[in-house]
């Protein structure tokens, strides 16, 4: 008598019914004769260290050829049960016995999320004190809405495990709003009583404070879009109105956790501004105060949810390079292939011990906030390259993350990466054993960052989880690994109730689902028995062949493959490039050294960041582009005065043409010859325009555009500078956000009605002596 089993014609597939797991197998038994036996014997070892010894009968399932084949239903088991079993045949002839098989309960499709939060360095690094030290609000604004809450979520859904990144730049900034008080101006104007209000920061008000996201954040709350008609339709605002737009451009902010109740928070404080929102109007100076105290209270506990969490064994929390910068390029930029027609690079940058310092800085400042060293990092933009993997070895990084995209581009020949079996498992990179790398799937993450947001959320969700069932389960013995990795925070904006009904749906679907396992990045490399996770040792894995030198994207209007051309090769990049170069080399030529000047190699550090090179240029687009261009510069200028230095004129010149920005609650009267004209809407639709008086008529559709507002559906087209014969310039919007957003026939975006900007030339000053 023969016996075999888990051979290509006698299968095992390991289900779950239920909350149990079963193990079905395929037995054949050669030859064919009567009175056989087969029975299956098993030994469970439980997580919890106890074993059950027992055996199964198998049932005669069909003979076929000389072969009869059998069918054993073995368990019932728990998730991280380690079963071993050998198969035994007895006829009246004979006796066999295959040898033991050993297996580890639990799914065979893993999936690894990774939220990435990040902002720039919005602080004047020249200010002395904390009051208005930050330019911009953003990092306070996303805090009252993601980095604490995109965390909290998770704990409602113990089962689910899942990475969040935090950019240094980010913690080190929300640190200084909740630990030491600093201030933003929108803040500062937020606790401004309005009758102290100059006209200048009436102005700033009535133009930033409806920044946000029309459906989603001001046109459900009634007194906000009120506020927003009034402004649109050029209505003056009354010192009650002033004081309510400074509460709600705050409140709209919160997240639906603090708008809708109570949260209480890991210090033991709770956090809520329902009060407010339930009031709705006629707000006091001192209920402003406690709004502002209630997002003090928020900041000061992000670190700590993600602490706790991690420390849970729930999430587990990566960061980045400290200031976000491009490490490839840090490195040298000569790395950039650039296959876009008319690009070039900059004269060379190349400091490598910029890029060590970028790292170890990160390493330091999450080991002060978590109390250990991180095990991974999101480097930047998913930059990676086989010549910055050294650093992050240096610094005891054990996985990194990038696209699918520059798996493609790896190696001598390139890899097949739109094959599952070859992007969803860790690879090892560098010269040792040290440092796995993961390849993020592209249209699943950009699924969920570009195209579920005007989708229902649970149809979004199954939509989803079908998805990866069906790309990528295996057939085989061997598990996956699927990496999801996307911004998490601008995308949410754009989501109905700040993405809460998705989330929810998700986590629920995923955590239900007993094919599906979701782990942090370190958990499947380390393994966990307890969860069906089994080892997967960086020694182990495939080493990739020259990493490629390559990003998460590719360049807009560039031939096909991710590359690094978002960030250089156009002439306001390679501008920007050789500012930073002078700078670096003129503190090189005076030792000036870190060790010397920290303060002013904090602000190099901050102006090697990847946002600022990312907005210049005409492959990215947003409404702010001048804003960065100014922050670029501004860094640099604070790192020649806190090194002991006159900034050189070149940094006071703007790298980026002057734009007026038109919008229904900021609507321009006049612009000036050589200005570009930016239309921007919070709905999608197209820009009819003409000069003269409707001359030369045309028509654009607008086009969504990114940056700190990208979860806010803002959508624009920038027209050409108008020479010296423009004197007018006509404006109408045609609306086509329905069905999405069910705008009213009357709201602003959907009357259709003309505007008129005059083009003004400046007065000549009269000649004479």
């Amino acid at each position: 008598m023969k016996l075999w089993h888990s051979t290509p014609d006698t299968k095992r597939t390991l289900l779950r019914d239920g909350g149990a797991w079963w193990l079905y197998l395929e037995i054949g038994t050669w030859p064919i004769e009567p009175d056989q036996t087969v029975w299956v014997e098993f030994n469970t070892r439980r997580a919890d260290g106890t074993n059950l010894a027992t055996c199964a009968h198998a049932e005669w399932g069909y003979n076929a050829g000389p072969n009869s084949y059998w069918h054993a239903k073995i368990g019932p088991f728990a998730t991280g049960d380690r079963v071993e079993y050998f198969v035994v045949g007895k006829s009246p002839q004979a006796e066999a016995t295959i040898n033991s098989f050993e297996l580890l309960i639990g799914p065979k499709l893993f999936l690894a999320i990774l939220w990435h939060q990040h902002q720039p360095l919005y602080k004047d690094c020249l200010c002395p004190e904390a009051k208005g030290s930050f330019i911009f609000p953003w990092v306070r604004l996303h805090a009252l809405r993601d980095y604490y809450s995109m965390a909290a979520l998770v704990a409602l859904h113990p089962g689910i495990r899942l990475t969040i990144n935090l950019s240094p730049s980010l913690l080190q900034q929300v640190d200084a709003y909740g630990e030491r008080g600093h201030t933003d101006r929108a803040l500062e104007l937020t606790l401004k009583p309005t009758p102290e209000l100059t006209a200048e920061d009436r102005e700033y008000i009535l133009t930033h404070f409806f920044d946000a996201d029309w459906h989603n954040e001001i046109y459900p709350h009634p007194r906000y879009k009120e506020l927003f008609d009034k402004r649109g339709r050029q209505k003056p605002l009354t010192d009650a109105d002033l004081t309510d737009l400074r509460m709600w451009f705050n409140l709209a902010w919160f997240a639906p956790e603090f708008q809708n109740g109570k949260v209480k928070l890991p210090d033991g404080s709770v956090a809520s501004v329902a009060r407010f929102i339930e009031k709705g109007a006629g707000f006091t100076e001192s209920e402003i105060t406690e709004m502002v105290a209630e997002q003090y209270k928020i900041m000061r506990n992000i670190v700590a949810i993600h602490r706790q969490l991690q420390d849970a064994g729930q999430i587990e929390v990566s960061t980045t390079p400290f200031y976000h910068p491009i490490l490839p390029l840090l490195h040298d930029t000569d790395n950039a292939i650039l296959d876009r027609d008319g690009s070039s690079l900059p004269a060379r940058f190349s400091f490598p011990e910029d890029v060590d310092a970028q790292v170890a800085n990160a390493v330091a400042l999450y080991t002060k906030l978590f109390g250990r060293a991180p095990y991974g990092m999101w480097p930047a933009e998913g930059a990676v390259g086989e010549s910055v993997i050294p650093h992050f070895q240096k610094h005891g990084i054990r996985w990194i993350a990038t696209d699918q995209g520059v798996l493609e581009l790896s190696g001598e020949w390139g890899y097949e990466a739109d094959k599952p079996d070859v992007y969803c498992r860790p690879w090892r990179a560098g010269d040792d054993e040290s440092i796995a790398v993961f390849f993020r799937d592209t249209d699943l993450s950009n699924a969920i960052g570009f195209r579920y947001g005007q989708r229902d959320p649970q149809e979004a969700a199954a939509e989803f989880v079908n998805e990866l069932k069906r790309r990528f389960m295996p057939t085989g013995e061997q598990d996956r690994i699927v990496s999801i990795i996307l911004d998490g925070e601008n995308a949410w904006g754009s989501y109905r109730q700040a993405g809460r009904p998705f989330f929810d749906a998700l986590y629920g679907l995923l955590d239900a689902d007993a094919a599906i396992g979701t782990v942090t990045f370190s958990e499947y490399l380390d393994g966990n028995a307890a969860r069906g996770v089994r080892p997967h040792p960086i020694a182990g894995q495939e080493r990739v062949y020259r990493l490629a030198h390559a990003s998460w994207i590719d360049e807009t209007g560039s031939r096909s493959g991710n590359d690094l051309g978002t960030w250089i090769g156009e002439p306001q990049e390679n501008a920007a490039w050789d500012l930073l170069r002078q700078t670096r080399e003129m503190f090189r030529a005076k030792s000036i050294t870190v060790q010397s000047h920290p303060q002013a190699f904090e602000a190099l550090y901050a102006a090697e960041g990847s946002d600022w090179f990312w907005w210049y240029g005409d492959d990215q687009d947003c409404d702010q582009e001048d804003i960065f261009d100014d922050l670029f510069r501004h860094h640099l200028r604070c790192a020649y005065k806190l090194a002991g230095f006159k900034p050189p004129a070149e940094l006071e010149e703007h790298l980026v043409p002057h734009v007026v920005t038109w919008s229904f609650h900021n609507q321009k009267k006049t612009t000036q010859p050589g200005d570009r004209l930016r239309f921007k809407s919070g709905c999608p639709g197209v820009l009819s325009w003409g000069v003269n008086d409707w001359q030369e008529v045309e028509e654009i559709e607008l086009t969504p555009v990114g940056g700190v507002m990208a979860g806010q559906n803002v959508y624009s087209v920038t027209l050409r500078p108008f020479g010296d014969a423009v004197y007018n310039v006509q404006l109408q919007f045609k609306c086509r956000c329905a069905p999405v957003c069910h705008c009213a026939p009357d709201d602003l975006c959907c009357n259709q009605r003309q505007y008129q900007l005059r083009v003004a030339r400046p007065k000549r000053r009269r000649g004479g002596r």
